[in-house]
């Protein structure tokens, strides 16, 4: 039951990415990719697997060290909660830099990379667009620009 649970957890939040990914600028991907209730489900699954290790997530949370989150993570419920938080927080951060790519006027062909690479090692995909994203904003200022909302 935990690994069809951690595999449900990429699988739920996959129909978003490739939403984000192969057709950027439509209404439903816009409309998806600005509502923070996409990782609902993910959160979901992260519960049933978080709750039967709750005492030991307890312990790696309210007193971090390497040994007690080694413990956690040895379970398989454990890694599988930690799975399920890292695809609903990637998630998360995958949709505010589409839509900061949309405000900005990024090209998708440069922000489809960068979701890919945001699924795979999002601190990494963070690190490039921030610069990214700063060069842009200071290229233009956002409100000069016809036809974009500020929200």
């Amino acid at each position: 039951m935990t690994g069809l649970l951690f595999e449900l957890s990429f699988l739920l939040a996959a129909p978003v990415w490739l939403l984000m990914i192969f057709a950027p600028g439509r209404r439903l991907t816009d409309r998806i990719a600005a509502s923070p209730l996409t990782v609902l489900p993910v959160l979901a699954v992260y519960l049933v697997l978080a709750a039967p290790v709750l005492p030991e997530l307890w312990a790696a949370v309210s007193s971090p060290d390497i040994d007690t989150f080694r413990d956690l993570t040895a379970l398989a419920n454990g890694a599988g909660a930690i799975w399920a938080q890292v695809i609903a927080w990637d998630l998360l951060l995958g949709q505010w830099m589409y839509r900061e790519g949309r405000r900005l006027g990024i090209s998708p062909c440069l922000m489809g990379p960068l979701l890919v690479l945001t699924v795979l090692l999002s601190p990494f995909a963070l690190l490039l667009f921030l610069p990214i994203r700063a060069l842009r904003s200071a290229g233009k200022p956002v409100s000069a620009r016809p036809g974009r909302p500020l929200a």
